[in-house]
């Protein structure tokens, strides 16, 4: 995994979580990929997404070969209901 990197907090427990790892001999990218997780709803939520790597680094260059890959990605998401919101002091 890639040193000092910071990983994002997941909610505690979640409502939904999703994960995926994914393993190559080699990877080349041949443009610089533009990625995004966003989350929106209503009501209120706590979510979190990040990934851990070995061999690829957070910010991949155009034309260049990584060897042995692997990621692992999670998203985690928890739906925060009203009556929640008021006893936890949030929103």
């Amino acid at each position: 995994m890639s040193a000092g990197a910071r990983r994002p907090k997941r909610p505690e427990s979640a409502d939904i979580a999703f994960t995926a790892e994914v393993r190559a001999e080699e990877l080349r990218f041949c443009e610089v990929p533009q990625t995004r997780t966003e989350f929106t709803g209503v009501p209120a939520y706590e979510s979190g997404s990040g990934s851990e790597r070995a061999h690829l680094p957070e910010r991949v260059e155009k034309d260049v070969t990584y060897r042995g890959v692997r990621v692992h990605y999670w998203l985690a998401a928890k739906v925060i209901y009203p009556s929640q919101a008021d006893s936890d002091g949030v929103g």
